[in-house]
This record gives C-alpha cells, structure tokens and sequence, in this order.
C-alpha cells in the first residue's frame, strides 16, 4: 500500500519554484549574509540609499551605523561622498544658532550628533586608521585649522572641532588619548608654533599667540570633564622648561583685551586687576594641583606659580595675593608654608599683608586671613622664628601705611584718586584683621 502524502500533494514544476523563490528575495546560488546585514535597504541602489540618508537626522543615521557592519561601511562611504559631505559638514560657524532644521539645534549639537556617528562609524578601525579617516573627512573645513579662519574671534569652527572630539573619544584610554593628542599636535605643527610664542618677547608674536589660545581652549580644553581637561592640559605644558609653561599658561588663561582678544602682558604689573582677570589662571592651577592630574606634584604647582608671577616682568604684589586667594585654601596655604619653610619671613609678611588687603577690597571674611596666619604659624619650627615672622608682618603693615600716606601728602592722584582709596581700604584691612585676632584672643582667653 502506497503513502497517501504522495499522491495527495501534485507536483510543482521547478520553473514556478524558481520564480517563487526570487519573489521571496531568496535567490539560489547567492550568498545570504548581505541580505541579512542590510534588511529591506538590500532591494535599494547606492544611490537610493543615499537620498535616504538624506531624509535622516544624524542621531538617526548615527543610530543606524549600529545595524550591521555592511551598513556602517555604506556610511563610511556615503559620509565621504560630496553629498554627504555637504549634508554632515555644516560650516555656518559665524552665526550662533542654525537656521530651522529637524533638529532644532545648534551646530554645537550638530557636532556633538556627528562625532558619535564617526565614533560608531570607525568603532572596529585600530586608533591610527580613526584618526586619518576622521581628518580626512574634515580636512576640508578651514575652520578647523588653528589658521583657517580669518575671524577667528567671531567663529564657532574650534569649538565644534572640539565638541566632535570630546564625543569622538569619550571612554578611550589614556594611550589612545595620548596618540590623539600627537596626531593633532604633528597635524597643527603646534610644537614649532608654540616654540615661537614662548621664547620670544612677550606680545610680538600677538595674532600666533591668540590662535594658539583659541585652539587649545577650543579644541583640547572645551570638555567639562575635570579628568580630560587635567590631561589635556598636561599634555600641553608638560614638554616644556617651566619657565615656558608659565609663559604658555599665561596665554591660553591670561587676560586679554575686550578689543581685539590679544593677551594684555602688562596686566598685571601697571596696577592692581579684578577677579575677572585671574579667574582663568585660578582654575587652571586648580584644576592641575586637583587629584586628577597625577602628573602634577604640590611642589611643581606651586614653582610653576612662583614662575608665573613674574611673567613677564614681576606682577604687584596684591595681583599675587589676589590669585593665591582665587586658587583655594589648599594652594594658597602650600605656597605660604612653603615661603616659611625656606625662611623667607619678610617676603612671606609683605605677601600676608596684601592677602589681608585684598580680603577687604574683595569683602571676603577677615577670618579666613586669620586662620590662615594660624596655619602659617604653626609651619615655624621654633618660637623665634614664629614671633621675627609675626614682627614682620606688623612691620609691613606700618611700612606700607607710610608708603600710602605719603603718597597721598605728595598729592599723587589720578582721576579715581586711587592713592587715596589705597590709603583708606588698607586702614580698614588692617583694623578688621587685628579685631579679628582680638575676637580670637579673647575669645580663647575666656574659655580657659
């Protein structure tokens, strides 16, 4: 007796079942891996797909480099076309904002969109193939470069150069970071360049000196991460003499004209400067004597603040009091202890003085002062070296008094009459920090 399932089923011509099969897209005698990386963009030509992408956000396109890696090859390509390089590598730098897009965003954000589309884009690609393909695709971009721009101070190109990096090796290790950094060093032949501001005189190199501070603040500094800017900026200054890292860190974080942007040199040393002016300079050797940077010893700190006060000729001493203050109770007492340390008591008195003054001009607490003498006091090793540290700073106090009221008698005066308010803040600081001492003295009296 014969199988009824044979006779039951009529035979299906091969002809219809090789239709049938090309009509569910399985053709025989093909490979079947590129239908299962690229989906239904399979049936579509290059070009199609192309005007696809077109239609598409970056985050959208970013999102679908992750699909397989037949697609995030077609991105590559794609993203290296003219029309993907029109449509990605948008240079309308002069304006804050974008015109209307789908996005609705800045081209802070467009940046920070495409680094993460190039990041997954070259995700399997070794660091050295990343980088010339990433430089490759934005070469083209005159913005970029540290000279490309002929307004650099009106131009937003570093800051997306910078936003797109940040993303782009958000999560590398230090290594990678470290290769990063050589690439973009060789490429911008910053190293001769910085040759050039840092060995010279002050200011005559004024345009190179502007774009080297651009860059660096643009493009190496611009994350908010503590831990990448503390690496970033070890990379900058580490490869040179300190004296040269004083210098740079002056130019990347110093004061600069409201102008022209060019770093002002004699700021420090024709008077007595604002917050506004050291803050840069304050977070930045914060930020270095921080636990981030591993690099940076107390003592290489606080020699690279003791070289930066004296570029480029000897700042006045309240502009040293105002940055020490600005810098942290932390590095502000490691500079002073280590003055007491190596005996320099006069130095360390007259710079008291002015930490006193600056804490009346600023209206900081009188106290902190105090403490501070306090905590400096207990650094002497010997009763006599404390009391000839506390002798001296009562001398300074007298000697600048005198210096101030003849000032004042010899009718020094210019239109804010600064002699005078000199006089005047200094008699204030002076009776509110021995209040203080008072409070202290009496306070302590009374408890025992």
């Amino acid at each position: 007796m014969t199988s009824s399932a044979g006779s039951s089923c009529p035979a299906v011509p091969r002809q219809k079942q090789r239709r049938s099969s090309r009509r569910s897209g399985h053709t025989p005698g093909r490979d079947s891996q590129p239908l299962s990386a690229l989906g239904d963009f399979q049936t579509l030509p290059l070009e199609i797909f192309q005007m696809v992408l077109n239609y598409l956000s970056v985050k959208d396109i970013s999102m679908l480099s992750m699909v397989s890696k037949t697609i995030s090859a077609r991105l590559i390509n794609y993203i290296s076309t003219s029309s993907g390089s029109r449509r990605l590598l948008l240079q309308d730098f002069h304006n804050a904002e974008l015109p209307a897009r789908r996005e609705g965003a800045s081209i802070l954000e467009h940046y920070r969109a495409l680094g993460l589309l190039l990041k997954r884009c070259t995700l399997l690609l070794p660091t050295r193939d990343r980088l010339k393909y990433v430089h490759k695709v934005l070469s083209g971009v005159s913005c970029f470069k540290l000279n490309g721009c002929a307004s650099p101070l009106h131009c937003l190109g570093l800051q997306c150069y910078g936003v797109f990096l940040q993303i782009l090796t958000a999560g590398w290790d230090e290594l990678e970071c470290h290769r990063v950094f050589n690439f973009l060093w060789e490429l911008s032949n910053l190293a001769r360049k910085v040759q050039t501001v840092v060995s010279g005189k002050p200011g005559s190199s004024r345009r190179l000196e502007l774009r080297i501070r651009l860059f660096c603040r643009g493009v190496l500094l611009s994350g908010n991460r503590r831990g990448d800017s503390a690496f970033w900026l070890t990379r900058i200054l580490k490869p040179w003499p300190m004296v040269n890292q004083a210098r740079l860190l002056y130019i990347i974080f110093g004061p600069v004209s409201s102008r022209d942007g060019h770093v002002v040199w004699q700021k420090m040393i024709e008077g007595p400067t604002d917050e506004t002016s050291l803050k840069g300079l304050a977070d930045a050797i914060k930020l270095l004597y921080g636990t981030e940077a591993r690099e940076w010893t107390a003592d290489d700190v606080i020699s690279l603040v003791d070289e930066l006060s004296v570029v480029p000729q000897e700042w006045l001493m309240e502009n040293n009091a105002r940055l020490l203050l600005l810098s942290g109770n932390s590095i502000c007492f490691t500079f002073l202890a280590s003055k007491a340390v190596n005996g320099r008591a006069v130095e360390l008195a007259r710079l008291m003085v002015f930490m006193v003054l600056v804490c009346e001009k600023d209206l900081y607490c009188m106290d902190w002062a105090v403490k501070m003498m306090q905590k400096v006091c207990k650094v002497f090793s010997t009763p006599w070296e404390r009391n000839n540290f506390l002798q001296c700073l009562e001398n300074a106090f007298a000697r600048m008094l005198m210096d101030m009221l003849q000032a004042v008698l010899a009718g020094e005066r210019d239109e804010e009459d600064s002699s005078f308010l000199n006089l005047f803040h200094l008699m204030n600081a002076q009776a509110s920090f021995h209040k203080e001492i008072l409070y202290m003295a009496m306070g302590s009296s009374s408890s025992s």
